[in-house]
């Protein structure tokens, strides 16, 4: 494939060198809002860059009628426009909070515990995340698909909420700390125990190599997707 890599910091230069490694030709690398010119008409576009820009690199992509592959957090009020553009343009969209296999694993885990605990009341539920002193966002995309998972299994829950909570919100703590790649865990607690899911990455690699799997995997398709779809369906 040829690759277009629509933010180009540390998590860009990973996947370049992931993407290479698998026989794929990276056309452009761009801190710039991407234009069809410097986009240099790659088959697909993998976009890691910063809340802020986001959907506007995005939407640019799209309205060309490029695929996008994109893992950047902290945009998402915007996401059901993105994915009306990729209809209307006859192109594919995916969106993941975090690529890592490990990662959505981790969430159908998630699902699958808040499922079992929602009738048990006496325990009280809790996330937290730990990331690099350098994420923009708080809390994560992927502490947020985490309390979506829990909240749509569990009634007991109608939102979440950063830090302290009331009544039916669901309370994620969100911890910055130097180079950490991403600690998320999922505590249930009583008066007598506990309860905790943990997943912890060593490195950023995990989150490249999936980013490049979607890439691979979108080629042909046509409709808005989710790591679920690549890795389940």
């Amino acid at each position: 494939m040829k690759i277009a890599l629509v933010g180009y910091g540390k998590m860009g230069k990973i996947i370049d060198g992931i993407a290479t490694s698998r026989g794929h030709e990276i056309v452009s690398r761009l801190n710039e809002t991407p234009t069809s010119e410097n986009l240099n008409d790659p088959d697909v576009v993998i976009e890691f860059s910063n809340p802020e820009v986001a959907f506007q690199n995005i939407k640019t992509c799209l309205e060309q009628s490029i695929p996008v592959i994109c893992g950047t957090t902290g945009w998402l009020t915007q996401k059901p426009e993105v994915e009306r553009i990729a209809a209307a343009n006859n192109t594919s969209f995916l969106y993941g909070s975090n690529f890592s296999l490990g990662v959505n694993l981790f969430f159908a885990l998630n699902e699958k515990l808040a499922d079992l605990m929602k009738n048990f009341s006496e325990y009280n539920v809790q996330l937290e995340e730990i990331h690099h002193t350098h994420k923009k966002d708080a809390p994560s995309g992927t502490a947020i698909s985490l309390a979506e998972g829990i909240i749509k299994n569990n009634p007991n829950f109608s939102a979440w909420k950063l830090e302290e909570t009331a009544e039916d919100q669901l309370g994620i703590f969100a911890i910055r700390e130097d180079e950490v790649p991403g600690t998320h865990s999922v505590f249930y607690r009583s008066d007598v125990d506990e309860i905790e899911i943990k997943h912890t990455a060593f490195s950023r690699d995990g989150f490249a190599l999936g980013a490049v799997i979607a890439a691979e995997w979108i080629q042909g398709k046509t409709g808005n997707f989710t790591m679920n779809d690549v890795l389940f369906g």
